[in-house]
């Protein structure tokens, strides 16, 4: 967290602003695609966003929500570490009574990491019962997922840390519930319901008196992150849409989401939610039904796009990977080839094509030649022609071309991020 702070001095100060001084609400459209602008959302907020009387949101990359009642406050969601005590500041400003209740929608860290800065003495924590396994198993991978954060958002990566052990996680949650928890506070009821989708613990929060629906991650403005490349659990796309559908039966007038702003009016609603939900289901289900007719997972990758009247967007989750993850989420990785069944990785023969096509020069020619029109494919000849030597300057070369190449063409902040990561490691190996 250190170094995402670091990063975030760093940022332009022309990133995407979603409220102005008075904290009046600005449309926004879309996940920015660049992964460092999107940390830096909501820096620029100076009052809470005013949802109605007694719901009040700070913005940043993950949202922090506050709900007044007269005898205390109930906070959702607490944002990044580093949001958390502007988002207190901001919040505080608005109502400065006790935090009786913190809700969490899960358990991902964006959404956990200002817990220590909310909670009080007599604070409740409410989380669905599966946040315990989660977190245990984000404590389990650590280094791992640490690793892989920091590449996602183009940071350095960490030093390993110590394996806390197969439960080592620290459970934050004072309550956990099963399908269902209920509470009143100040004469306001409370619905924390499980949905899952972007993770097993996945919970909406619904206010009935406010017709308000706090949907966590199940929705925002991008086809989801059915597969997200940092790894992940399978996400189940079936789960997503019993979660929306139970969201809309709900009949919300607000719905807010924890990343971006809210959306208002249930005609308006249920024309965004049943559209993300159908975009879901339609990927889902032609994933499905192209295995069922024998189509290997690259071929569905690439054939695989949503009608115009479906499409939601790709600017934080995108088809293809989502493809792949439900493929793989039911089946596993193994293909039909009987030389995917062994360790030996088809990578071991790169050296041998290489020599059999004259050389690491010139594999690297042809990968420059390709960097332009195909990137994808300059990539994996950079790779054969690293595989033979692994100093050579044409293939890094060919391969940093290919990499800016797929950078300046993508609109998705994940695969930004990614490749900016690996554009740094290249130029490193050159000696830039």
């Amino acid at each position: 967290m250190k170094t995402l702070r670091r990063v975030l001095l760093i940022v332009v100060l022309s990133g995407l602003q979603v409220a102005d001084a008075s904290g009046q609400q600005q449309q926004q459209t879309e996940i920015p695609d660049n992964p460092l602008v999107a940390l830096r959302v909501g820096q620029d907020q100076t009052k809470a966003l005013k949802v109605n009387d007694a719901i009040f949101q700070a913005i940043g990359f993950s949202n922090t929500f506050l709900v007044v009642t007269s005898e205390g406050n109930v906070v959702i969601d607490t944002s990044m570490p580093f949001n958390a005590a502007r988002h207190r500041q901001l919040l505080r400003a608005e109502n400065s009574g006790p935090v009786k209740y913190i809700i969490l929608t899960h358990a991902h860290g964006d959404h956990t990491g200002g817990v220590p800065v909310w909670r009080e003495p007599d604070t409740r924590i409410v989380a669905q019962r599966e946040h315990a396994d989660f977190q245990h198993y984000q404590a389990r991978l650590n280094s791992f997922f640490a690793a892989r954060n920091a590449a996602q958002f183009a940071l350095n990566i960490p030093q390993p840390a110590a394996w806390p052990g197969n439960y080592g996680a620290t459970i934050a949650p004072t309550v956990l519930f099963d399908d269902r928890y209920e509470f009143e506070l100040g004469g306001l009821k409370f619905e924390v319901i499980h949905t899952p989708g972007e993770t097993y613990d996945h919970a909406t929060v619904w206010i009935p008196q406010y017709r308000a629906a706090f949907v966590g991650d199940n929705f925002y403005a991008s086809f989801p992150n059915i597969y997200t490349l940092r790894g992940t659990q399978p996400r189940w796309a079936l789960d997503y849409i019993k979660s929306l559908d139970r969201v809309l039966a709900l009949k919300p007038e607000i719905l807010l989401p924890s990343h971006g702003v809210p959306v208002h009016g249930s005609a308006e609603i249920t024309r965004q939610v049943v559209r993300y939900r159908d975009a879901i289901q339609y990927v889902h289900d032609e994933t499905v039904k192209g295995m069922n007719a024998g189509k290997d997972v690259f071929t569905l990758m690439r054939d695989i796009r949503l009608p115009a009247a479906l499409d939601v967007g790709e600017s934080y989750g995108k088809l293809s990977w989502s493809v792949r993850g439900i493929y793989e989420g039911y089946v596993g990785w193994f293909d039909l080839n009987p030389a995917t069944m062994y360790e030996t990785p088809a990578s071991a023969v790169y050296p041998d094509l290489v020599r059999m096509a004259g050389g690491s020069e010139k594999v690297a020619a042809l990968a420059m030649e390709k960097a332009e029109v195909v990137p994808v494919e300059a990539l994996h000849l950079a790779d054969a022609a690293l595989s033979a030597d692994a100093g050579h300057k044409g293939a890094l070369r060919a391969r940093l071309r290919a990499l800016e190449v797929l950078r300046d063409r993508c609109r998705n902040s994940n695969e930004r991020g990614w490749l900016e990561f690996s554009i740094r490691q290249t130029r490193q190996r050159l000696g830039e």
